[in-house]
């Protein structure tokens, strides 16, 4: 899956009646990865991965090279010795918390009651309108991945294209599909007519796009 849908590349330790359980080794950080640096409970941002490049915060100065290689999950320190940060492999909940805002976004509570709601699988087929932030369009695909897809829809092209890069370099490429479109004005499109699943509307007027 993509990196962002990898939420646990740890499969679950397997045992036989003739060997013993053996955990599969951890996902470690590598050059161009993205990882949720995380300060505090309320203090997490996104980075991605670059050589000779650093992270400065008030715990310290962080140099990348030091991350690659080491596992997710670990606690790092800056050089100096004044404090440390934690590092994160991204999931749909961590990035809802470092995205950048370009509408009010979904948070995850009302995320798991959509998805369950929304009854979702592997293999399920949504659509979304209006895509906003993509915070709640992260959560979709994870739930239909990996043989579903999310066909999401913003009026808004500036949107649109921000959205279309996040999930190219989120790894959600294969499983998302972002259009520019009105859907309040203009409906959905004719090839989607008995395709989808389930839909999602978060506009200012769903009512206008029942029928």
């Amino acid at each position: 899956l993509g990196a962002m849908l990898h939420v646990d590349s740890h499969a679950p330790p397997t045992t036989t009646d003739d060997a013993p359980s053996v955990a599969a080794p951890a996902r470690v950080i590598q050059q161009g990865d993205l990882v949720v640096v995380v300060e505090g409970f309320n203090a997490a941002t996104s980075v991605r991965i670059r050589a000779q490049v650093t992270y400065k915060s008030r715990f310290g100065t962080f140099h990348h090279d030091d991350w690659v290689g080491e596992a997710f999950g670990h606690r790092s320190r800056a050089r100096d010795g004044r404090g440390f940060v934690w590092l994160l492999a991204p999931t749909p909940e961590l990035w809802t918390k470092v995205l950048e805002h370009r509408t009010q976004i979904l948070y995850a509570p009302d995320i798991a009651l959509v998805c369950a709601e929304m009854e979702l699988k592997p293999g399920s087929v949504v659509c979304e309108s209006g895509t906003g932030s993509g915070s709640l369009t992260h959560a979709l695909a994870r739930c239909v991945a990996p043989t579903g897809s999310v066909w999401t829809y913003e009026f808004n092209e500036t949107r649109v294209n921000a959205a279309k890069e996040e999930f190219e370099a989120n790894g959600l490429g294969k499983y998302v599909t972002v259009t520019h479109r009105d859907i309040e004005r203009d409906g959905f499109p004719e090839e989607m007519t008995g395709r989808a699943d389930a839909v999602f509307l978060d506009l200012p007027g769903p009512y206008k796009c029942v029928p």
